[in-house]
């Protein structure tokens, strides 16, 4: 996978785990300080296996990694509410 490949993938994992610690901030004291955060989506196998072998290398190297087991994405959806289009005419 390319690095810019996996960069993209886990970046939107991450902002939408950000998203679910708003909502669920209990998971958030399940975190330890310091800790890697690792995302093991199970529905991107290619994915899941680059950030294992990811989260064996920081083990080494920090210590303290959790893994974030992810079943699937929703489909991305607008929060847009009462949009409403005007035309410019000339």
């Amino acid at each position: 996978m390319r690095k810019e490949d996996l960069f993209r993938k886990n970046h939107l994992l991450g902002v939408e785990f950000d998203r679910y610690l708003l909502e669920h901030p209990e998971v958030l004291e399940q975190i330890p300080d310091g800790a890697e955060v690792v995302f093991l989506p199970e529905d991107d196998p290619d994915l899941l296996q680059e950030n294992l072998k990811i989260a064996k290398d920081r083990k080494v190297e920090s210590g303290a990694v959790v893994l974030v087991r992810i079943g699937k994405l929703s489909p991305p959806r607008s929060r847009l509410q009462d949009v409403r289009l005007e035309a410019v005419t000339p």
